[in-house]
């Protein structure tokens, strides 16, 4: 793959302030409360470029993505965005906490060039059309690229994580922490024979996109209308690393008619091994007790996920047989056969709950929830409140299984991974 060093349109702090104020979690995991947060927390927040809000008497000329456009040429007059001096990579550190274990993710930013998907750049999930619209009139009305496309690599020689390293051991151009407690720190290494390092150890190799597949098909559209858009911002981080976290994605299933789950557990029975856990510890009890069985099927290869469909019993469905999946998915391969999600999606919200892949996409139907510290127990409350009719909580895929099913030229179903911490938006701008 070909990447390159280059000067990066960063945030001020003569100007703005607080820069902390002014960066974003990704555009797509922003929610209605978020957004308001951080449209008080600076004026220069790039929420207000990457989900800018939607106005009374909005029309083509007058827009969220004409007013980006305004805010971005702005921010620049007024120096509160400025170019940095000289071509760079960006050495990114992220310290975080998951399962009470302390974490430090390493990854460097460097613009890439773009390719078609295929052997050197490959997708692990599928996208949909309407964000790609969304950050298609963005790219179109800015000629900008805000967010990062994360992508992972392989590299058992550390090259980059060693250089990494030793930048973190310099001053930090960012330094904050985000409201989940993730610390963020941004590094400029300009030095030619460290940056000569990186571009030629990653002359020769391939890499998966782990987030960002929507701004990364915009990246190729926007290139066959501006040939001269070469190349997309991105975020690498090495599989080699142990910072490289992913968690589960769970799903919640509503708005089915003439749903029953009493009738679901009976029909489960046909390909799946059920576990009922209830009984006189409470509530509470039962949910751990499921969460730890989940983790013990899935530490024993085998397909398994937690359900919840109200009052106070959780249940353990485990896959009798694998080649169950041989009937509903011929033309895949055993990698994506043998992933939960795909198990869930084929035999269950297929082939029991009816909601097909056309339904999927249209929305409506599932709601997916990443897995934060209060996922599991938000997830039971919507369910208790009738808001949901039935959760599906998931295990997490492991990188390996990312990997397989990208080397085959497959995509996961959507949704399939979450990788923690998310790369943050507004600590790079790589202006066209």
């Amino acid at each position: 793959m070909e990447i390159r060093a280059f000067r990066a349109f960063r945030f001020n702090s003569d100007v703005v302030g607080d820069v902390g104020g002014c960066i974003a979690p990704p555009y797509d995991i922003i929610s209605p409360a978020q957004q308001g947060r951080l449209y008080e927390k600076s004026r220069y927040n790039i929420v207000r470029i990457i989900k800018g809000k939607s106005e009374s008497g909005d029309d083509e000329n007058n827009n969220q993505y004409t007013r980006a456009a305004d805010y971005l040429n702005k921010w620049i007059e007024e120096d509160a965005l400025k170019e940095d001096s000289a071509d760079a990579i960006y050495a990114y550190v992220q310290d975080f906490e998951q399962g009470q274990k302390k974490y430090q993710r390493f990854s460097f930013i460097a613009i890439a060039k773009l390719e078609e998907f295929g052997k050197v750049v490959r997708p692990h999930e599928k996208t949909l059309e309407k964000p790609i619209i969304d950050r298609l009139n963005l790219l179109r009305a800015t000629s900008a690229k805000f967010g990062l496309v994360f992508v992972m690599y392989r590299d058992q020689q550390h090259i980059a994580d060693e250089i990494t390293e030793k930048a973190a051991k310099s001053d930090a151009l960012i330094d904050f922490i985000d409201e989940q407690g993730v610390r963020h720190r941004l590094f400029a290494i300009i030095d030619r024979g460290d940056i000569d390092a990186i571009t030629g150890m990653m002359a020769d190799k391939s890499c998966i996109i782990a987030d960002g597949h929507h701004r990364y098909t915009t990246g190729l559209t926007y290139l066959k209308e501006n040939p001269e858009a070469k190349y997309q911002m991105m975020a690498f981080a090495n599989t080699s690393h142990e910072g490289l976290i992913v968690l589960a994605t769970h799903r919640l299933v509503g708005s089915l008619s003439g749903f029953s789950f009493e009738k679901l557990l009976v029909e489960l029975k046909k390909d799946f091994e059920i576990t009922k856990f209830n009984g006189p510890q409470g509530k509470t009890a039962a949910k751990n007790n499921m969460l730890a069985e989940m983790k013990k099927q899935m530490d024993a290869d085998k397909n398994a996920f937690g359900i919840y469909g109200g009052g106070e019993a959780f249940y353990v469905a485990v896959l009798k047989d694998k080649t169950a999946m041989d009937s509903v998915a011929a033309d895949r391969s055993k990698a994506w056969k043998s992933l939960d999600v795909s198990v869930l999606h084929k035999l269950i919200l297929e082939g029991l709950l009816g909601v097909d892949e056309d339904k999927q996409a249209a929305g409506g139907y599932i709601e997916y929830v990443k897995d934060t510290e209060s996922a599991i127990d938000d997830s039971i409350a919507k369910v208790d409140a009738g808001q949901k009719q039935v959760a599906f909580f998931m295990n997490p895929p492991k990188i390996e299984q990312i990997e397989q099913v990208a080397d085959e030229g497959e995509r996961m179903p959507q949704k399939s991974t979450y990788f923690y911490p998310k790369v943050y938006t507004g600590l790079t701008i790589n202006k066209l």
